[in-house]
């Protein structure tokens, strides 16, 4: 259902909702709480346990902006709040701008149709925010004037900062890499060659470059993309390396199109304090000891 500030409210079944033009597009989704022990000094010790809450797909459906369209919104319109039909009855709300730019109703993943899991029949798909706000089991939609300041964006899902205010509806996952390879609790044979890679991404486009350190952020060096590179996707980086045998930390860290760089640890508790564990993009950091073994710093 599309209803709230419309000319014409609409119900869809889900064949009639695939006679509508299909999209496939490549984009990741990342939960806004994906590598926050970091924030409060317990990181991960595995790129899966600091990082793993992402994934890249491709997903498959019908623009937002073609049922906006067709229902025909009304000019005080601003928001649209986003229902699922899970037990929770998850509802966000989306500025009306980004509904109207890339938001996909989707209904396939990777060729086939939405695995329970994930949401079937139906899902939001909203290139580059928080993993919350891609509303699993969509059911209803409805444009409105003001957001619904639900519990997912007034008692979740915000940023308190270290003055006691919140920074609310920072929805946009800002750029960030981290090293796969090698990682925490992997273990180098001996000196020689490595190949150092890993992946990027960023909410706010596309990756154009990714740096690596192997002395702990004393010099970088560029890593070689690998293409097809796609806007709000995961893209993986690669860096020969020839390890001595000496111990040796390992950072990446990652610059999008818009320009943003992704910041280290210090920078970011220096702008919001520790009072948050959400929207954490920070450079993570990976030592190799004497006898190859890696752990995290």
């Amino acid at each position: 259902m599309i209803h709230g500030l419309v000319e014409r409210p609409l119900i869809l079944t889900m064949e009639e909702l695939k006679t509508f033009p299909s999209v496939s597009r490549i984009h990741f989704i990342e939960c806004s709480g994906n590598s926050r022990g970091e924030w409060k000094s317990k990181p991960g010790v595995t790129a899966q346990s600091s990082h793993g809450m992402a994934s890249c797909s491709e997903w498959t459906g019908v623009l937002l902006s073609v049922l906006l369209d067709e229902v025909g919104v009304k000019p005080e319109a601003r928001w649209l709040i986003a229902e699922g039909a899970d037990a929770c009855k998850m509802h966000r709300s989306l500025p009306l701008e980004k509904c109207r730019d890339d938001v996909i109703v989707a209904y396939g993943q990777n060729g086939e149709a939405i695995r329970p899991e994930q949401g079937y029949p139906l899902r939001l798909v909203a290139p580059g925010h928080e993993g919350n706000i891609n509303v699993k089991w969509v059911r209803r939609l409805m444009l409105t004037d003001q957001p619904a300041m639900g519990r997912e964006e007034t008692s979740k899902y915000t940023d308190v900062l270290a003055n006691g205010k919140a920074r609310q509806f920072s929805l946009a996952m800002e750029a960030k890499s981290v090293v796969t390879r090698p990682s925490g609790r992997q273990k180098l044979a001996g000196p020689g060659f490595v190949e150092i890679t890993g992946l990027a991404w960023s909410g706010l486009g596309l990756i154009e470059r990714v740096e690596v350190s192997t002395d702990n952020g004393a010099t970088w060096s560029d890593a070689a993309l690998q293409e097809p590179r796609h806007r709000i996707a995961f893209t993986r980086f690669r860096l020969p390396w020839t390890w001595d045998g000496t111990p040796a930390v390992i950072l990446s860290r990652a610059t999008d199109e818009t320009g943003y760089v992704q910041p280290t640890l210090e920078a970011l508790v220096e702008a919001r304090g520790r009072n948050s564990g959400y929207h954490n993009n920070c450079i993570k950091s990976w030592k190799i000891a004497a006898d190859g073994s890696v752990t995290h710093v």
